[in-house]
């Protein structure tokens, strides 16, 4: 009898402890799909060998370092590059530690790394293990957790993306068995009631199955009604912009559009914000760089966690993307942040030399500053604590990229660049590859391929959209989903792409991060005697694009986003002939025949007078006609160069009434007379196409936004009779940006 008692107990204590542990795992069900977990089954694993060790009940001496060691392994196999146990291996866990103790001392929670995250979610775990031993088998109090798994259940399908409808039929059922079992089990104690054989058995459990069964089934098959109060997502995200979820068919969470730093899982529609970030002083506009990611992951970007730093000063920052053989110009720009940028990283241009103070006062000697090598990421430090500037100027030796030598470059990549920089998922759709292929075939140099890839994009049906947005559920891939399934996505999905792309043909690419230039405002500012533009970047500016790598070169950007244009700057080299004078030779000889007359004056007097006496001699009465043939051929000449720049002289022409009489009848000649030139330039309008869809076409053919902008503007002084003066500014700039375009 006591066998049997002892074997029914232990049948007891086993179900009811897998009950709690099913229920347990309807709590880390939803983080797949709400949080940034790409391993969640490890943690799945990590959580069963928890609660096996604990329900066992071996000695903690033994407990303890079984839980621990499964902890260690975890971390290494998902983080850690070094091995298990090797003095680098205990000097990256040193380093993540004390780095995130600091980062917590500091109160910024979203600058701990995802190893330690995720350190802390398995001793989470660890402890819910024992806790939940003691409550089921120990204290047999169960019903606190079913009730707080229904409500967590409930609360997650109502304001997330997880549908919980599978769930809460899940934990119904765990819930009556559980408690239908534990009620059953003190009522025997209760009455002292022993069990004798198993045959008994069936006489209770055959009615709790049958009522678990019948309520499930009742439950799920009984009519509901549609919902009596109004969804409280679209409120709540109203009220709190950023907050809560999309709720809209395979919608990822809202998210509130700005930089960040964690890109493990992208996707799902966000919100605009206009907030200003920093205002940024400099001559033209710019990409504003943050850091790059190597790591492709199906889902999204990873860091590479042993990824090599060095402390770098002000005056050198030692980053650079391009070689020497890259032409450059001098460039400065100020940066003045707003209380928005909660980030410790230096913002910076491409070719970034050095920064410094707006005043003459140096930086505190308690600033440091760490470059991560290989992203370019800076993090700014003061007293060892993260901390964000609040302004600095930059000096920096702007790149440009000459055509010929990116499409002569070598494609001989060293070994560390291919093994980091073409990585991609084993498990990547082979239509990708094949996709990538297609699109490269036919071109014979690493920079026509990337080209070719960057206008895809543009060459179909390809959308820019921020709202309604999917995230890949399940196994699917983020870059299959937009390229094959909804072609519907903002930079993150158009950059992503691209880079796999180009990875998938072995071209070594990454992704970057950072802002665009932001919008030009009506100041300007002087900066170390050099009068600026000032353009104001906001949250909304938050951007992200391609590098691609050419040998002997360096990294180049790429703009592959629809309605963006890529600003780096490119130029052909023109070559000179072998029996031709360059024009600068030329123009010294004019200068230096200029200067001896201007020192000779009277020995140039007399040689004119020797050739104007020897003009006389010479000239007869035949010779009449002359000066008549010479002046018509020079007025022909004249006419034949009107004829040829006449547009380029109208367009100057209409650049300075826009200018001096901005208004609707001067805006209009010119936007007319843009339409002209482009048809000179084989871009007709056809009768029955309308402003917009030709405006797509431009823009399709320059890769920016420009003209769909311009004829919004136009359209809207057309038809609405807007003729304010505020608008004016941009549509001059893009009228201008346009017009350059279509003349060069």
């Amino acid at each position: 009898m006591n066998l049997t008692s002892d074997r029914y107990q232990s049948f007891y204590q086993i179900t009811i402890y897998l009950c709690g542990f099913l229920l347990f795992m309807e709590w880390l069900m939803p983080l797949d799909v709400i949080g940034e977990f790409n391993n969640i089954s490890i943690f799945y694993i990590y959580a069963a060998f928890c609660f096996f060790i604990s329900f066992i009940q071996i000695n903690w001496m033994i407990s303890v370092p079984l839980k621990l060691v499964g902890l260690l392994f975890i971390l290494d196999g998902l983080f850690i590059g070094e091995r298990i146990f090797s003095s680098g291996w205990f000097t990256i866990v040193y380093d993540q530690i004390l780095y995130n103790i600091q980062v917590i001392q500091s109160q910024q929670w979203w600058e701990m790394t995802p190893m330690f995250r995720s350190l802390l979610f398995l001793i989470l775990l660890w402890l819910m293990s024992y806790l939940l031993f003691y409550w089921f088998i120990i204290a047999k109090r169960m019903l606190v957790f079913v009730v707080l798994t229904i409500l967590y259940v409930t609360v997650v399908d109502t304001f997330t993306v997880y549908d919980g409808k599978w769930a809460i039929i899940r934990t119904f059922i765990l819930a009556m068995v559980s408690l239908g079992l534990a009620h059953f089990y003190k009522e025997m104690e209760k009455e002292s009631i022993s069990v004798k054989s198993l045959k008994f058995t069936y006489r209770w459990v055959v009615p709790l199955v049958g009522m678990v069964i019948l309520s499930s089934v009742l439950g799920f098959a009984s009519p509901k009604l549609t919902p009596q109060w109004p969804d409280p997502v679209p409120y709540l995200t109203s009220a709190n912009p950023g907050a809560g979820s999309g709720d809209g068919p395979g919608n990822g969470p809202v998210q509130k559009v700005g930089y960040g730093e964690n890109d493990s899982r992208l996707g799902g529609g966000f919100i605009q914000d206009d907030t200003p970030v920093f205002r940024a002083m400099s001559q033209d506009e710019q990409y504003w760089r943050v850091e790059s990611k190597d790591a492709y992951t199906g889902k999204g970007w990873e860091d590479t966690l042993d990824d090599e730093t060095s402390d770098v000063t002000s005056q050198d920052l030692e980053f650079s993307t391009f070689t020497d053989d890259v032409e450059t110009e001098e460039r400065i720009s100020f940066l003045d942040f707003t209380g928005e940028a909660d980030f410790n990283k230096l913002i910076y241009p491409y070719g970034v030399g050095s920064i410094s103070r707006f005043s003459q006062d140096e930086f505190s000697e308690n600033l440091s500053f760490q470059l991560h090598d290989n992203t370019g990421e800076i993090d700014t430090f003061e007293s060892g604590d993260p901390v964000q500037l609040e302004e600095y100027v930059v000096d920096y030796n702007m790149p440009s990229f000459e055509y010929s030598q990116l499409r002569e470059a070598d494609e001989e990549d060293p070994e560390e660049i291919v093994e980091q920089y073409t990585q991609l998922p084993d498990n990547l759709p082979n239509r990708v590859v094949n996709l990538g292929s297609q699109i490269v075939e036919g071109e014979d140099n690493r920079y026509d391929r990337a080209k070719a890839v960057e206008a895809y994009f543009a060459a179909n049906d390809f959308e820019y959209e921020t709202e309604d947005v999917e995230v890949p559920e399940g196994n699917e891939d983020y870059v299959d989903q937009f390229l094959f399934e909804t072609q519907l996505g903002y930079c993150d999905n158009f950059s992503t792409s691209m880079v796999v792309l180009l990875r998938s043909q072995d071209i070594p690419a990454r992704w970057v991060k950072g802002f665009t230039g932001g919008e030009l405002t009506q100041e300007t500012a002087s900066v170390e005697d050099q009068n600026l533009n000032v353009y104001e970047v906001t949250s909304g500016n938050a951007h992200s694009w391609v590098e691609v790598y050419f040998p002997e070169v360096g990294w180049v950007p790429f703009e592959p986003t629809q309605g963006f244009a890529n600003n780096a700057d490119f130029y052909t080299e023109v070559e000179q002939s072998d029996d031709g004078e360059t024009s600068a030779e030329q123009d010294s000889e004019t200068e230096d025949t200029e200067e001896n007359n201007n020192e000779n004056p009277n020995q140039a007097q007399q040689q004119e007078e020797a050739e104007s006496d020897q003009a006389a001699a010479g000239a007869g009465d035949d010779n009449n006609w002359t000066p008549i043939w010479i002046t018509s051929a020079l007025l022909i000449f004249l006419a034949a160069i009107l004829f040829f720049v006449r547009h380029r002289l109208m367009a100057a022409y209409l650049r300075r009434q826009i200018r001096k009489k901005p208004g609707r009848d001067t805006f209009e000649r010119a936007y007319i007379f843009l339409l002209k030139v482009f048809e000179k330039r084989k871009m007709k309008r056809h009768a029955n196409q309308t402003l917009r869809d030709f405006a797509n076409q431009v823009d399709a053919r320059y890769q920016s936004s420009d003209m769909r902008q311009l004829t919004y503007h136009y359209e809207r002084m057309l038809y609405r009779n807007e003729q304010g003066l505020e608008q004016m500014s941009k549509v001059t700039e893009l009228w201008e940006n346009l017009i350059k375009k279509a003349l060069s």
